[in-house]
């Protein structure tokens, strides 16, 4: 039989045996508690991560996609107030199918009031202002029942008689040429051309009876008096006979429907009433103009960029 003092030292072995279990699982317990947290945080930062990430670029792709719709309302505007299509039947945007079936000379101008075709062609081509200025007659101008200049009425019922498309862009080429619209590119053309220059002033020298000695482009231009972002065609023109032809000739240029700009003109008087008038001047045209696409580009951040622009 054990005594009592070995007792006690079985207990107390047993205890501590016992104690030191506990220590063990609840360090064990801690580890685990802490490996637990240490996980969860990390997938808790990689799903904010993550849902960041998706929120910029939902956010990217909502920015993208509403350029894109305000582009697409752009040029649907622009077509509709051109008058290129007619009106898009729902909305303010024009469907892939109007667009594939929109064709701009089967349209009849008076379907699409207001738009710029409309004003131009009506509005413009009837301007009395501008038909009361003397144009010069073209062969395809003659109507050949009155053997005159076609009038803007007669224009206007060959262009409403048109049942097919090429007899509607055939009429509207006809007012074109031969209404009151012809007068714009007549006074100031789209392009540099010297021959039809010359031609003009020649012809000014003509009406009134007096052919020129000199008459050539100088090809010279002087920055301080005009723009240089202006487009002109210097001239010049030697007028050598009495004074009242000079002075018919000078009344002509002055009712052309062209604009010259004098630079220099230098008069001398001879025994004979006659003048020796040399005259520099330059004439105007104007570059067409260009309808310019831009391009916005939509930047995100490094995880977004480029893959939506």
């Amino acid at each position: 039989m054990p005594t009592k003092q070995e007792e006690k030292k079985i207990l107390s072995k047993g205890l501590s045996k016992i104690a030191l279990s506990k220590s063990v699982k609840i360090s064990q317990a801690q580890q685990y508690t802490l490996l637990a947290v240490l996980g969860a945080g990390i997938f808790l930062g990689l799903a904010v991560a993550i849902v960041i990430h998706f929120v910029n670029k939902i956010s990217f792709n909502a920015e993208v996609i509403s350029e894109e719709d305000a582009s697409i309302v752009a040029f649907s505007e622009a077509i509709e107030k051109i008058g290129i299509c007619r009106k898009p039947k729902s909305g303010n945007t024009y469907s892939d199918k109007e667009l594939k079936d929109c064709d701009p000379n089967a349209i009849d101008v008076t379907s699409i009031p207001g738009t710029l075709r409309s004003n131009v062609l009506q509005v413009l081509a009837a301007n009395k202002a501008l038909s009361s200025v003397p144009k010069e007659d073209a062969s395809s101008c003659i109507n050949p029942t009155t053997k005159q200049n076609f009038t803007y009425a007669e224009l206007n019922k060959i262009y409403d008689s048109a049942t097919t498309t090429d007899e509607r862009v055939a009429a509207t080429k006809l007012i074109q040429n031969c209404s009151a619209l012809r007068v714009i590119p007549d006074a100031l053309p789209a392009y540099r051309n010297e021959e039809a220059l010359l031609s003009s002033l020649n012809k000014i020298f003509l009406i009134s009876n007096w052919e020129p000695d000199v008459i050539s482009p100088t090809g010279e231009y002087d920055v301080a008096v005009f723009d240089p972002t202006l487009n002109t065609i210097s001239v010049r023109m030697l007028v050598d006979t009495d004074f009242a032809t000079t002075m018919t000739f000078l009344k002509n240029l002055e009712r052309s429907i062209r604009e010259y700009d004098i630079e220099y003109a230098g008069i001398e008087w001879s025994g004979d009433n006659s003048i020796n008038l040399l005259i520099r001047a330059n004439a105007f045209y104007v570059t067409p103009a260009e309808l310019i696409k831009t391009t916005i580009t939509v930047e995100g951040d490094d995880a977004t960029q480029g893959e939506n622009q």
